[in-house]
């Protein structure tokens, strides 16, 4: 995805970043997924229209699989949804059903024969998946699947999950059967749309941790809708229903949605990441939107971190709600401080040395009249490498800021994520080896605040273990193997 901050310098190269494409300080959420199933539409255009709503969940690649009867069409290929397509592909995708991704790779390369939708042919015709998430027994299931005499094309847990559903349809079984059947052998996070030649299906995994809703299209019970986010409805027109529950498959035919509980004992742990930056403010989780709950982190951030100072600013654009909170509660007042250029997305164009030594700002400029000689309150939402964070500093002191304190409105990032997030090992992770003061001292500001974990979790008005903040705590809900877990988990290693 491209985050809502950054501030790029140009100075690092793909390598140096390791995970962020565009030399951001933020871990890269996987992907998003989106279906319909609508009689007598423009299947694919609303497809379109719905990973464009989703496009910040992932830039890599996008794809979109339609099914006329049992004839597959699909299109897919790297770069951004408005990239990829235009009318004449779209023309060229008609059916009753589709399926879409945009993605951004967690595992498997960045290839176009990476890009989703995965297809696998069956004796009941094709499959396709889109896939959110990411399976903790990757290696396992393809060992399995080998044995089974089963062929891959990609090296993505996505594709190991196509097959295995493929396997159990060539195995005698139905879709039905043979979808729940492989969920058995799966272990992560996954969020799935699977078209076939006879209906959509929409999955999540026992414990939920990636989202998926449901929406109507029209108020039509046949015409209904899958997405990540609820922004992937309002963006046509569709009445968002309800979630998809953990451990739950939806069924959606000719005769309608039908539900199945396949889990046997499922435990709601939606990543609590999802809520403080990943999905877009507008969309809605527990009947609100996420600019509400954002807002309500700034509030408690300044209950527990007062500052005397003379503005409020964000880091736009994930930072603004928060700010916006603080300001509210601290009294405040807040400003932009920072202006963000929207019209700059993914580059692989490197600045020249010169401007790489004058310090080039792509993304984010300051404000100097705002700033010279005011004590500025910073609102972020995360800092996970603290490099960004340092940059940002240095431009604010530079444009004449006296003073720069800098609020985070979640917990210090200590632990990498297994579940779909593709962050670094824990070594690179700059809460998990310095302390706050440590820091505050290396981004250089005069003081460095996060919100407190409880303060975090009692913001979101919900079950607080009804969620995943593995990256806050090192409790992981999903028990990782140790090969995976020593590959991430350096200090732990370094521990033992």
């Amino acid at each position: 995805m491209i985050p809502n901050e950054s501030l790029y310098f140009g100075e690092q190269t793909n390598e140096d970043r390791g995970y962020a494409p565009d030399g951001l300080d933020k871990p890269e959420e996987s992907c998003g997924v989106f279906g319909l199933y609508a009689p007598e539409e423009d299947v694919a255009k609303l497809a379109y229209f719905g990973l464009y709503a989703l496009q910040h969940r992932g830039q890599e690649s996008a794809g979109i699989a339609t099914f006329e009867g049992d004839k597959l069409h699909l299109h897919k290929d790297m770069g951004l949804v408005a990239q990829i397509f235009n009318e004449s592909t779209l023309d060229h995708l008609p059916g009753q059903l589709a399926v879409g991704h945009t993605r951004y790779s967690t595992t498997g390369s960045s290839l176009v024969s990476n890009a989703q939708p995965a297809v696998v042919k069956t004796r009941l015709g094709s499959l396709a998946l889109a896939h959110n998430g990411n399976l903790v027994n990757t290696v396992e299931l393809r060992e399995e699947l080998s044995q089974r005499n089963c062929t891959f094309e990609t090296t993505t847990d996505s594709e190991a999950i196509a097959i295995a559903i493929g396997s159990e349809v060539e195995n005698g079984k139905g879709w039905l059967e043979a979808a729940i059947s492989a969920f058995q052998l799966c272990e992560g996070a996954y969020s799935l749309v699977i078209g076939t030649p006879e209906g959509i299906m929409g999955v999540r995994d026992p414990h939920g941790i990636r989202p998926l809703t449901i929406g109507l299209l029209d108020g039509n019970p046949q015409r209904y809708v899958l997405a990540s986010e609820t922004c992937g409805l309002d963006i046509i027109g569709a009445e968002y229903l309800r979630d998809v529950e953990p451990g739950e498959l939806v069924w959606i035919t000719e005769e309608g949605m039908a539900s199945f509980h396949w889990a046997k004992k499922p435990e709601r742990k939606l990543c609590v990441f999802e809520m403080i930056y990943f999905a877009r403010p507008d969309s809605l989780v527990h009947d609100e939107t996420l600019y509400s709950y954002r807002l309500r982190l700034g509030q408690y951030l300044a209950e527990e971190s007062p500052t005397d100072a003379d503005m409020v600013i964000a880091v736009p654009d994930s930072g603004v709600p928060a700010a916006i909170g603080y300001s509210q509660t601290s009294h405040v007042p807040y400003a932009e401080g920072l202006i963000k250029n929207r019209y700059v997305g993914r580059t692989f164009i490197q600045p020249t040395q010169h401007m790489r030594e004058s310090g080039i700002r792509m993304k984010l400029n300051p404000l100097k009249d705002v700033l010279t000689d005011k004590r500025i309150i910073i609102i972020d939402d995360s800092i996970v490498r603290g490099t960004t964070s340092s940059k940002i500093v240095k431009a604010l002191r530079d444009a004449g800021a006296k003073e720069v304190h800098m609020k985070i409105s979640s917990p210090p990032v200590t632990h990498p994520c297994f579940y779909g997030l593709d962050t670094d090992s824990q070594d690179q992770l700059i809460a998990a080896t310095k302390s706050v003061d440590e820091i505050a001292a290396h981004i250089g500001v005069d003081s460095l605040a996060y919100l407190s974990w409880e303060g975090m979790l009692k913001a979101t008005g919900a079950d607080m273990n009804s969620f995943c903040s593995a990256c806050f705590t090192g409790d992981y809900p999903i028990t990782i193997p140790e090969k995976i877990k020593r590959s991430k988990l350096m200090l732990e290693k370094m521990a033992v």
